[in-house]
């Protein structure tokens, strides 16, 4: 068994629906012995281990039963693309197009990676487990099922997306942008650090902490028009 991910939805006293998270079993994988990637490439029971995949041009492809381990993903063009029962770990790179593309039961270990383009993007059952994203683009995407777990998130725009069922446990959330985001059974109660840059009147179907209010006070004290004076 090459990965596996435990799956199921916790009940939740304060009636916020846990994420349902993704159950990846990889088959025997073969290893991928070509170069690049091909636009609207099918690739099925795939291992690309620490293959260079900068720059390279994978528009539409399909990644079905796949790991990618250690692989460069820098400017790599992927918009549109498919992840079905995958996992990735230590990914690393700047640049990388994921524009519409959509994950549905994968993992993202350790990932290291910077100004990732994933908006319009659709995402369900999904885990993004430790690492950090700079400058990560989900304006307009949808997020359904989605955990993002020991991972560092700075200046992620979550812009005009939409939330179901999203988890950030124990996590690093920097300058967050919820401008005109929809959430529902939204928990935030297990972020590390929340810091909202924008849409902090758009938590509505997020769960906060008492602590997490106090904090919050003054960004919803001026959303209201209310002046707080000794």
């Amino acid at each position: 068994m090459e990965g596996m991910a435990v799956s199921g939805r916790k009940k939740s006293t304060t009636g916020v629906t846990a994420a349902r998270r993704p159950e990846v079993r990889l088959p025997p994988l073969v290893p991928y012995d070509g170069e690049g990637l091909e636009p609207d490439g099918d690739y099925d029971g795939v291992r690309f281990d620490g293959v260079d995949l900068a720059d390279a041009s994978g528009r539409g492809a399909r990644f079905m039963d796949c790991a990618l381990d250690g692989c460069a993903l820098d400017r790599a063009e992927l918009a549109r693309a498919r992840f079905i029962d995958a996992v990735l770990t230590g990914v690393r790179g700047v640049g990388t197009d994921l524009a519409e593309a959509s994950l549905r039961d994968v993992e993202v270990v350790d990932a290291r990676l910077g100004g990732v383009q994933l908006h319009g993007a659709v995402l369900e059952r999904v885990v993004v487990r430790g690492g950090k994203i700079d400058y990560l683009n989900l304006r307009k995407a949808r997020l359904k099922d989605v955990v993002f777990e020991d991972c560092v998130l700075a200046e992620p725009d979550f812009g005009d997306a939409q939330l179901v069922r999203v988890e950030f446990r124990d996590c690093v959330l920097k300058r967050a942008d919820f401008s005109s985001a929809r959430m529902e059974s939204v928990d935030l109660r297990a972020v590390a650090e929340l810091d909202i840059a924008r849409g902090v009147d758009r938590l509505a179907g997020a769960v906060i902490s008492p602590a997490q209010l106090m904090e919050l006070a003054p960004a919803f004290a001026a959303q209201i028009g209310v002046r707080v004076e000794a």
